[in-house]
Order: C-alpha cells, then sequence, then structure tokens
C-alpha cells in the first residue's frame, strides 16, 4: 500500500513503523531525486508529529542502512521547517551542473542559511566545495551575499572538524550543529508560545562571535521564564477559598494538561482527517499552516456557577487570525470531549469577555458555566449572555493505554 493512503487510513500503525520500512513504502522504495518515493516521503515528514521525526533521525545515526544519509538529509530540512524556516530541499546526489546543497532555510528576519546535512564527520568534508555553493548560490541570486553556511553532523564530538573550520578563511562564514542539539533547539521552540524565543533560536544558527555569550543566556533565560508564565497563565483564575475562608491554588502537573491537550489536538484532527502539527506548546497546524488551532485546558475548578476557565492571550489570537479556518479548543480535565469554537465566533465576541491587562502580560477571559443539562456554555460576563457549546463539542480519542 502507498505510503501516504496507509498514513491516511492507519495512522496508530504506520507510527509504530520504523524509518526503513516507513522508507520502504513510499513510491517504488527507491529515493531518488524527483521520485514517487521523495514527494511521499517528504510530505509525511511534512505531518509526522516531532518526537517521531526526532527518533527517525537517531534510527538514521544509530543504525546505518541503505539511503540512510539521504533520509538523515531530509529530517534535518523538515526540522528546519519546524522551526518555522522557508525550506528549499537540495539534491540527494551531485549531477553536473547542479549546486549540490542540501538544503536553503530562508526566513524574513534573518540571512538565509545554507545546509549540510551529514551523518559522521568522518565523512571528508570540503570546506571549499560548500563555500563554492554559496558562490554560486549568491550568483544566481537564489541567495543573498550575506548567507551563511550551517554543517549538522550526526556525532556530538566535532572537534576535528571544528578545528578545521576555525582554521579556515570561512570561520566566520560557517558553523556546526549536531544532529541531537538540532533536535533540542526544536523541543524548546515547540514548548515556548512566545515568538521572541523562536527568533533567538534561529539567531543560534548564525554565525556570531562566541566570546560574548550574552545571546546564548538570552534564549535560555527567555525560555525558561516562558515556559514557567505559560503554567502561571493557563491556570491564573480567581483564586479558590476553602471552608475556612482560606485561599488555595492547586496546580496541575504540566505533563497532565499536556497530554490532555494533545489528546484534544489528535482527536480534532482526526475529526477533520488531517494532520496537526505542534508550533508551539498551545498552538498547532496543518502543514500547509491553513488549519490553525489554539488549544487552552482547564481542571476543573470547585465552582458550582464557573467550573471551568481559560485564558486567551492576544499572540494565540493572532495566530489563529492568520489562518484559512482557525479553532480555539477549550479542553476540561475531567471531561471526554472537548469545543472548537471557530475563530468568527471568538472574533465577534472578545469584545464581551472580561480581560486581564498588565502591559505585556494581557489576556480575554473565557469562563465556562454550568447549564441545567449539565451542558457547558462560554459565559458573555460584559453583557450577560452565555453561549452554549454543544453545537462545538466533539469526542476526545479513548487512551492509548
Amino acid at each position: 500500500m502507498p505510503l501516504l493512503s496507509f498514513w491516511k487510513s492507519n495512522r496508530d500503525e504506520v507510527l509504530k513503523l520504523s524509518i526503513e520500512q516507513i522508507l520502504s513504502s513510499a513510491g517504488d522504495g527507491n529515493l531518488r531525486d524527483h521520485s514517487e518515493c521523495s514527494t511521499e516521503l517528504l510530505q509525511f515528514m511534512r505531518g509526522v508529529p516531532s518526537e517521531h521525526l526526532f527518533a527517525y533521525a537517531r534510527h538514521c545515526l544509530e543504525s546505518s542502512f541503505s539511503k540512510s544519509g539521504l533520509v538523515l538529509q531530509d529530517i534535518v530540512n523538515e526540522l528546519g521547517r519546524r522551526l518555522e524556516f522557508d525550506v528549499e530541499n537540495g539534491l540527494y546526489r551531485g549531477k553536473r551542473g547542479a549546486i549540490g546543497f542540501d538544503g536553503i532555510w530562508r526566513s524574513n528576519d534573518q540571512p538565509d542559511i545554507i545546509i549540510e546535512a551529514k551523518t559522521t564527520d568522518y565523512v571528508n568534508i570540503s570546506l571549499d566545495k560548500l563555500s563554492d555553493y554559496r558562490e554560486r548560490l549568491v550568483g544566481e541570486e537564489r541567495v543573498p551575499k550575506n548567507a551563511s553556511i550551517l554543517i549538522v553532523v550526526g556525532r556530538e564530538d566535532t572537534g576535528g572538524l571544528e578545528a578545521q573550520v576555525r582554521g579556515s578563511r570561512y570561520a566566520w562564514d560557517m558553523r556546526l550543529i549536531s544532529v541531537e542539539r538540532l533536535i533540542k533547539l526544536v523541543q524548546i521552540k515547540e514548548k515556548s508560545d512566545e515568538p521572541s524565543t523562536l527568533y533567538q533560536i534561529r539567531q543560534l544558527l548564525q554565525p556570531f562571535e562566541y566570546t560574548k555569550i550574552d545571546q546564548i543566556i538570552d534564549v535560555i533565560f527567555t525560555t525558561a521564564i516562558d515556559v514557567e508564565s505559560q503554567q502561571v497563565s493557563e491556570e491564573e483564575a480567581p483564586v479558590e477559598t476553602n471552608e475556612h475562608g482560606v485561599s488555595s491554588q492547586v496546580r496541575t502537573a504540566p505533563e497532565l494538561l499536556n497530554s490532555k491537550r494533545q489528546a484534544a489536538v489528535d482527536g480534532f484532527a482526526a475529526l477533520k482527517n488531517t494532520e496537526l502539527v505542534k508550533r508551539s506548546r498551545t498552538l498547532f497546524w496543518s502543514p500547509d499552516k491553513e488549519l490553525r488551532v489554539c488549544c487552552a485546558v482547564s481542571k476543573r475548578y470547585e465552582r458550582a456557577h464557573q467550573p471551568y476557565w481559560f485564558a486567551l492571550h492576544p499572540k494565540q489570537y493572532e495566530f489563529m487570525a492568520e489562518g484559512k479556518e482557525s479553532y480555539f479548543i477549550l479542553s476540561c480535565m475531567d471531561r471526554g470531549e472537548a469545543y472548537a469554537v471557530p475563530y468568527s465566533w471568538v472574533a465577534d465576541n472578545r469584545q464581551n469577555l472580561n480581560t486581564t491587562d498588565r502591559g505585556e502580560r494581557s489576556y480575554w477571559h473565557v469562563a465556562l458555566t454550568a447549564l441545567d443539562d449539565h451542558g457547558l456554555a462560554i459565559n458573555l460576563s460584559r453583557i450577560g449572555k452565555k453561549t452554549p457549546l454543544a453545537p462545538f463539542r466533539f469526542s476526545l480519542p479513548p487512551d492509548k493505554d
């Protein structure tokens, strides 16, 4: 069965396969430039969950197989897409008259990056040849003059290659990163909802002076603060008081919130018969970025009038606004269904929601109230109306345990 049709009808079964088995089921299984095998494999990678993409990369490095280096090249380029670069895949094998780059990563706010992917740094890498690729790409106006070269290698011990670059005239034009550290950058990006984190991560891939390490510290600090503040804001509903009048706030473990969130996203993706790729902690989109969802999760609060509460942040709203079809998904920790509220409803009603404005940390309050039929409704606090959520309801997939 062709890979894409098998993927569409048996997603869970495909995710159990090794990357070798996946490759063999793509087209005729022979990975060549512009082949059906390549087209299917690339399209599959665009929709696969990131953790499986990471596993495929590690398998290519740990279990050398025929075409493992070519598959790794595709995976590296897909990791670039997960960092929201506009990626142009290169050729698998050089041919007369063609420029043999492995990929070009472009973004609107930073210089282009020319990619060279290697399973190991034991393979001879000619820096002169890589520089020639760049000059030819500049000559054809496919990249600007300030484009740099990023060598992505499988091994983390790259001392020999590092010394080779440092001692060459290309020291300010080339950088190295291991596949594992590239994976870590994607993981950091997907844990954060803060756009500045993505910008800073992408800056790390550009050549810069390492004597001063402020840039690296900024990424670590921004991400740590961002992840911490996001969990707080996800549960920043009015504080409860116990029977003695003492305020209390019991937080839900982040891994439980994220597990519930992923279940809701998976259920909605199945409903739409598509894949939703993680863009950040709460934001997901289809591979073509046209279908977008923001998924918020709430624990149950011990308040009969308002058992669930969510925050909608301006950056989340903007993300949905830029999609062709977008939804704000509300998922409750103790319920087996979630609610996909269309962006159009959010746009029409956000002015009727209560707000918190703390400068950079402003958001709308999305409070749910219980109805007499045991259903839920969004409380439009400013106009005293309620919108039942029943029309937006969808079931969550059963636990895979």
